[in-house]
């Protein structure tokens, strides 16, 4: 049998009708990943992919569009590059990416930007100026504003704040939202949507706490035609045309800006129309950082991330208003890079970009990059596509070895495995622990917490102290300061250097709210 779909066939959801014959016995015959499809009658101009299917085992053709232009009679001539070779679900042959395996040290630290289900969120800066409340408007980008013309526009994120809250606190922001969002709100199907109106419908509430206490973050666009990571600083919100990768070190993103990686996203991710899409559960949890047994020595860490610096900073100086490079794109700028390396000769336009945009340092920068990268994984600078891809698959196979023998490479591990970080505080020896706090010296709020409160056990896991914190604060009538907090626990060990962090992750959740009293800083529920 035969199939002709769209070329979303090697997408992960999708690529599961052709892993199904595969597992019971079948193989690809043949198979074309991606090739033109042209209707005349209506002028639809799209990708698809085409396979063949035979029983048994046997020998598998791959078959690669190298060039393509128009016809005499409007159909696109291709000329095709053949391999020979098994061919996985993903319509790939050689390295099987398609089957690597999910990582725990990628988890919990890359998700979509925000949606909102409202254009009434968005406001102009003009606007964000009659509001007045910069508290709860923050700068706001899609990947057209990273690839293209940036729209300079603001967002409102009453995240954290029940409608009373709200109406109460900022009632001008409160009116906005009631007039501009509500009544769209109104007619969503969802009942989540219609009843939380005046918060985005995908606020993104588990991924939040993972951007506390970061000054920066690395973004890539979910679809684009060149893949670029690069920095957003912590007062921009992303939305869901970004991936965000909650991590910012240097050190990250080169490692993501790397030719390596990006062999690795396009052979992982899918496509729409032509342009690559950077899923973060195949192209990001599945990618294998580099470690010490890879060949990733202190000397290289710190070349990678000051290169990966270097050309962050480039970038944004090329492109910033004030350089006066009317026209030039993150976009343009990649054009160009693609042409150099290419060897085509650049149009009177991109010669333009190539003098404006320093390309040819672009460049420069990218390949000592690449080859920093490269060697932190232990491979040539002239490693091929099919060498790094076999890499990567052998390397991810041994790491999803490692974590199901119980050690697990963090990328973020005070993030990611905090309960093991406490579970080791609290093992210290009795001369390491911080001492008790002393409760007489606490201020007092008002009269019914002067009456010393009942004591609890520190619970010994993460969602349990979680919880516990939670519960103290919805049962007292009145906010608690920290002092206060921590007289309602008893405990050995320096548990209570982790309550800050415990704060702001139920802040980010919305199960607590930072107020301004007499006594400090408090908390309520």
């Amino acid at each position: 049998m035969g199939l002709i779909t769209t070329n979303s066939l090697t997408m992960l959801y999708n690529r599961r009708v052709v892993q199904a014959a595969l597992d019971k016995g079948c193989h690809l015959h043949l198979a074309i990943a991606d090739h033109p499809w042209v209707d005349s009658a209506n002028g639809a101009a799209v990708r698809i992919a085409m396979t063949v299917l035979a029983p048994g085992k046997g020998d598998s053709l791959l078959q690669t569009v190298t060039d393509e232009h128009p016809g005499e009679y409007g159909e696109m001539r291709v000329q095709l590059a053949e391999r020979m070779g098994f061919v996985h679900a993903d319509l790939t042959a050689g390295a099987n990416v398609a089957g690597a395996s999910t990582l725990k040290a990628m988890q919990s630290i890359s998700s979509p930007g925000v949606q909102l289900h409202g254009a009434g969120f968005v406001v102009t800066r003009e606007q964000a100026q009659d509001l007045n409340n910069s508290q709860l408007i923050r700068q706001y980008r899609n990947g057209r504003d990273l690839t293209d013309s940036p729209r300079g526009v603001r967002v409102i994120d009453a995240f954290g704040l029940t409608a009373e809250e709200l109406r109460n606190q900022h009632p001008a922001i409160y009116q906005w939202l009631l007039e501009r969002v509500k009544p769209e709100r109104d007619q969503n199907n969802r009942a989540s949507y219609r009843a939380n109106w005046w918060i985005f419908g995908e606020p993104r509430r588990e991924f939040r706490p993972a951007l506390i206490g970061l000054r920066r973050y690395v973004v890539t666009t979910l679809t684009a035609k060149h893949r670029v990571f690069l920095f957003l600083n912590e007062e921009i919100l992303p939305d869901q045309t970004l991936v965000v990768i909650a991590m910012d070190s240097g050190f990250s993103l080169g490692v993501l800006s790397s030719q390596l990686h990006i062999e690795w996203a396009l052979a992982t991710g899918g496509t729409l129309e032509d342009r690559p899409r950077y899923h973060k559960s195949r192209c990001f949890e599945t990618f294998p950082f580099p470690d010490e047994d890879t060949g990733l020595t202190p000397a290289l860490r710190e070349r990678i991330a000051h290169l990966a610096e270097q050309i962050d900073a480039h970038r944004k100086r090329v492109l910033a208003p004030e350089s006066g490079n009317t026209g030039l794109t993150l976009t343009g700028l990649y054009n160009v890079l693609a042409a150099l390396r290419e060897g085509r000769a650049l149009t009177a336009k991109e010669k333009t970009q190539h003098t404006q945009g320093l390309v040819g340092v672009l460049r420069e920068l990218h390949d000592e990059l690449d080859t920093a990268v490269l060697a932190s994984y232990g491979l040539p600078a002239n490693a091929t596509t099919d060498d790094i891809l076999a890499h990567l698959v052998q390397l991810n196979t041994q790491r999803a070895a490692e974590e199901a023998q119980g050690r697990v490479r963090w990328l973020r591990p005070a993030f990611q495995n905090p309960q093991n970080s406490l579970q080791k505080q609290e093992l210290l020896p009795q001369e390491e622990q911080a001492p008790e706090a002393d409760l007489d010296s606490e201020k007092p709020l008002s009269k019914p917490e002067q009456t010393k409160p009942a004591q609890h056990p520190w619970p010994p896991t993460l969602p349990e102290q979680v919880r516990a914190v939670a519960d103290a604060l919805a049962a007292s009538p009145t906010p608690l300061t920290l002092p206060a907090i921590e007289a309602r626990f008893k405990g050995r060990g320096p548990w209570k250097k982790g309550l800050p962090t415990l704060l702001q992750t139920l802040e980010a959740l919305g199960r607590a709210q930072a107020v301004a009293t007499e006594g400090g800083a408090a908390w309520r529920g």
